[in-house]
């Protein structure tokens, strides 16, 4: 059964070559993912690439009587305005390449990683992204929440104490390829990769790819798709942006798109693996897993605190008075890995009892100073020592994404109506509410439902 194969997944995306059918194509997608040998010759095609662009209403300076502002844009000291808006740059592979690295990533490198933090269970419990941790309570896998409240109610009980967040700035875009591999060499106990290995480590790390905007009429970002082409394909059973690899070939020789390639800079690699990729999270962890092994023994076992990492986020709780010495460790450690903490984002908080009630003081680290009551944030959460509420960001983007997705379906439904001469056009309240809430198979009930950490 298809539905056993959890890394056997279908991709329904327009790539440069054919979609695949799991149903029709299964038998020989499954002999040649597992085949070594066709894998270590396998020529993977270039990566799609787009960007995800994130509005964000941040701090962007004060007005004249000294009081923050916040908006969309900022204007910089030349006097430039700069939108806060975060782009996030992603890249996805054909749908037979994406099978492979999903077969990569789950059988022959996610399975022995769970398999070596199964025989160090203490590190096992600093690292919960991109695994899946069962929920000893309920049926399922635990979630952000999950992993938010472990570090809230440690809080609790240890009463005073220093919380530490950090960011490793641009992540995925700095891993060092040598260690990458060094850590992958590890991982399978071996001193070089094997062939079939080292092809997909290759494809990972000296990767090329297109702009998908290129692929647009007239190669602008703000024009659609040839939509009769790519329908004369999808009545040829083609769902693809080019019939076959040789219309691929022809188009790339008009200039109609340009293949962008890693390059090595000297006689070192370029950086940074794509974000994307079925393989890419798996790759993340394994990186930092000496980093995680170093924390866990200086922070837990040296010190009896405790050690997190979400991705890229850590969190560090630890007694007060070993702030500056676990700070100073975990920015060298992270060093030694070719990364950097991302000091703008770096966050302290001091946790102490008064009035009988734990209460959080957040250390301005630039001026040296403490703010009382301004609550300590990880995973979207904000923790004031006796309640947690959601992150007041994350809120403020919620509603933005549900206004801008009823407008969009207002609007299609307008012009639907228009064009077919409809007065009335159904909106499908309900595939709104699947959206935003959990109880969308009900657009009529209310929810009443608490965080409750």
């Amino acid at each position: 059964m298809i539905d056993k194969i959890t890394w056997l997944k279908p991709r329904g995306y327009l790539h440069l070559t054919p979609r695949l059918s799991l149903q029709r194509d299964k038998g020989w997608l499954l002999n040649f993912v597992k085949s070594p040998e066709k894998v270590s010759y396998h020529a993977f095609f270039p990566l799609l690439h787009r960007k995800i662009n994130q509005r964000r209403y941040k701090v962007v300076g004060k007005d004249s009587k000294g009081d923050t502002q916040r908006g969309h844009t900022k204007v910089e000291a030349n006097g430039q305005v700069k939108s806060t808006r975060k782009e996030r740059p992603i890249h996805y592979p054909t749908h037979l390449d994406s099978q492979i690295y999903a077969y990569y990533a789950s059988e022959k490198l996610q399975k022995p990683y769970e398999a070596w933090l199964s025989e160090h269970p203490g590190i096992s419990n600093c690292v919960s992204a991109y695994r899946r941790v069962p929920d000893e309570i309920k049926k399922g896998n635990k979630s952000n929440i999950h992993f938010a409240r472990d570090v809230f109610e440690h809080i609790r009980s240890v009463g005073n104490c220093c919380a530490l967040a950090f960011d490793i700035e641009s992540f995925f875009n700095s891993l060092d390829h040598r260690h990458l591999k060094h850590a992958w060499c590890k991982l399978l106990g071996t001193k070089s990769l094997p062939p079939d290995h080292y092809n997909v480590f290759k494809s990972v790390t000296q990767f090329s790819y297109v702009l998908r905007d290129e692929l647009r009429q007239d190669s602008n970002p703000h024009k659609a798709f040839n939509e009769k082409e790519l329908a004369r394909l999808r009545q040829k059973g083609i769902h693809a942006f080019f019939e076959s690899g040789k219309s691929f070939k022809e188009a790339f020789e008009r200039g109609d798109f340009i293949i962008r390639k890693t390059v090595k800079k000297g006689k070192e690699d370029v950086k940074g693996i794509p974000q994307g990729l079925p393989i890419s999270a798996v790759l993340a962890n394994l990186y930092l897993l000496e980093f995680d092994e170093r924390i866990f023994e200086k922070v837990v076992l040296g010190l009896g605190g405790l050690y997190r990492r979400y991705s890229d986020d850590i969190v560090v709780v630890c007694p007060e008075k070993n702030l500056q010495e676990v700070k100073d460790y975990v920015e060298m450690s992270i060093r030694e890995f070719k990364l950097e903490i991302s000091s703008g984002k770096t966050e302290v908080c001091f946790f102490r009892f008064a009035n009988e009630k734990l209460q959080p003081y957040s250390l301005d680290l630039k001026k040296n100073t403490e703010r009382p009551g301004v609550p300590f944030h990880y995973l979207g959460f904000e923790f004031y020592g006796d309640r947690v509420l959601i992150k007041s960001a994350n809120v403020s983007k919620f509603y933005r994404r549900m206004k801008e997705s009823i407008k969009k379906r207002c609007r299609r439904i307008e012009k639907h109506g228009k064009k077919m001469l409809e007065t009335e056009v159904p909106l499908f309240k309900r595939k709104l509410f699947r959206l935003f809430f959990s109880f969308g198979q009900n657009e009529t009930a209310k929810t009443n439902s608490y965080l409750e950490i």
